[in-house]
This record gives C-alpha cells, sequence and structure tokens, in this order.
C-alpha cells in the first residue's frame, strides 16, 4: 500500500486530515504514529480557527521531519524547509484554488453553523479525501 493510500485510508477510518498525511509518512522520519497523531490533531479542520486545511498542515509537519533544522545557525535547512513549504502550497493552491479549509469546503467549520453545515453536506466525505489525496500526492513527488 502506497503511502497516498494510507493517508486517505486514515481519513476514510476517522482520523483528521491533518492527523491523515503526517501519520502515513511519520515512520519514515523516526516519529511513531501515536505520536505523530497527538501532534497533528490540533491542526485539523483549518485548525478549528478558519486557517489553512489540515491537510495541508500535516503535509508541512512532514516537510519540517525531512527539511526543517535542528540548530538555530542552520539556515540553508531552514532556507530549503521555507522553500519547500512554499513550492507545496503553490501546487495544493494551482490543483486546488486555495490552501484555506473554508475556500475549499465552502464553509467555515470553526463555528459551530459552518460545521454543522459541512456534516449536513456531507463535505468531510465528499471533498476531503481527494485534499488529503493531493497532498499526500505532493509530498510523493517531493520527497523522491
Amino acid at each position: 500500500m502506497s503511502d497516498v493510500e494510507k493517508a486517505v485510508g486514515v481519513f476514510k477510518e476517522g482520523l483528521s486530515c491533518s492527523q491523515a498525511v503526517l501519520g502515513a509518512y511519520c515512520e519514515q522520519f523516526g516519529l511513531d504514529k501515536e505520536m505523530a497523531y497527538k501532534i497533528s490533531s490540533g491542526f485539523a479542520g483549518g485548525m478549528h480557527l478558519d486557517q489553512a486545511c489540515g491537510a495541508v498542515t500535516g503535509a508541512f509537519m512532514v516537510i519540517g521531519l525531512k527539511f526543517g533544522r535542528t540548530r538555530a545557525d542552520d539556515m540553508d535547512a531552514k532556507m530549503k524547509m521555507v522553500e519547500a513549504t512554499r513550492e507545496f502550497a503553490k501546487k495544493f493552491t494551482a490543483h486546488h484554488g486555495s490552501i484555506g479549509c473554508t475556500e475549499l469546503i465552502g464553509c467555515n467549520i470553526s463555528t459551530p453553523e459552518g460545521y454543522e453545515e459541512a456534516k449536513k453536506k456531507d463535505l468531510f466525505k465528499q471533498l476531503c479525501p481527494e485534499f488529503v489525496k493531493s497532498a499526500a500526492e505532493i509530498l510523493e513527488e517531493m520527497l523522491a
């Protein structure tokens, strides 16, 4: 099973978009799944603040695992990570028009009314698996 399939599968099992993306890649970088799921749990649904899609923030975490710096003076690593997150965002936006959760699904799920609307319209099942899949596919390309 590919990492893309793993990410989509985890999302369809009921974990969030951010958890699904980070969880599919975490072990490649020495992070166990349980810890990855905990770390990424607060980033789902635009961080519940009408911000970036959880699949995107999960991908940013993977990019950090791959390119992130561990020393304050490692500016080369910092710049590689910044460049990679920008590249990811550009590719995701080119495919979906935005990285923002509200723009992607068409309602603000950081509000109770918006969340209920998304559930009623089945947006989490209709739209979000594609965002998880797309994020993982972009990561596959970038990590190769």
